[in-house]
């Protein structure tokens, strides 16, 4: 027990400041890419030829579905005017697909829900977690929010094991033909009013998997989507920033 208590003193506080102080991310965290459509060279296709999942568009100019992108940083690679960048901007979590759509510095960052069901849900929002077919690296972030470092039930937000006990789905997984009848009845379960949160590119768009013909190309598709938070995966402090949004903490 001592060994215990003396371990736990040596640690110390470990729980981030976030939101009070900004998260402190690695070197080579990607964040939401900057697009300088005027260093693009007339013709040049070479990023949107690299982009594995065919989110770049260069007719009509220079633009990125962060739904779809995977943050491989190929585009980035290949661009010989440095057009695109990726930053350390975390905050990418928006509340309506056409938001995704990155064409220049402006970006819509998620709005929280209406103020009634702000009213309704109090100041706690319960969540039942649905993986449709992911490989796990969405479900890993999401799972590291409920460490003491991220420490998720401070906000209020807490996963829970039925859909009867939940307010809304977090889904992660393209979908997969297989997970498509279970995420219907899972959505079925969870009582109105209720919300449902896309995490990852593989919920909101398919990511690598798009059009397979064995998934549903993201949860969109299927389900009605109260928060995008784009990434493959997205980091845990992404996650969490949307989350806050959404319940008007941000």
């Amino acid at each position: 027990m001592l060994k215990t208590l003396r371990a736990r003193l040596q640690q110390g506080h470990r729980t981030i400041a976030f939101p009070a102080a900004e998260p402190e991310l690695v070197d080579r965290f990607r964040g939401r890419p900057a697009l300088v459509p005027a260093k693009c060279r007339d013709g040049c296709r070479e990023c949107a030829a690299a982009c594995p999942t065919q989110a770049l568009t260069v007719a009509g100019g220079l633009q990125l579905d962060l739904g779809r992108c995977l943050f491989c940083a190929e585009c980035a690679s290949v661009c010989p005017e440095g057009a695109i960048q990726f930053t350390g901007e975390y905050r990418l979590a928006t509340r309506t697909r056409v938001a995704l759509q990155l064409a220049g510095p402006t970006f819509d960052l998620a709005q929280a829900l209406g103020e009634e069901l702000r009213r309704l849900l109090g100041r706690s929002l319960k969540l039942r977690q649905v993986s449709a077919g992911g490989c796990n690296a969405c479900e890993a972030e999401v799972n590291v929010l409920n460490t003491v470092v991220f420490d998720l039930g401070r906000f209020g937000v807490q996963f829970v094991a039925s859909p009867r006990h939940a307010d809304g789905l977090l889904i992660t997984g393209p979908v997969t033909e297989n997970m498509r009848l279970a995420l219907h009845k899972t959505y079925e379960a969870v009582p109105a009013p209720k919300v449902v949160i896309a995490v990852g590119a593989c919920a909101i768009s398919g990511g690598p998997f798009r059009d397979h013909p064995e998934q549903h190309n993201g949860a969109e598709g299927v389900l009605p989507i109260d928060l995008y938070v784009p990434g493959c995966p997205p980091h845990p402090v992404t996650i969490l920033d949307g989350l806050l949004r959404l319940l008007g903490q941000r």
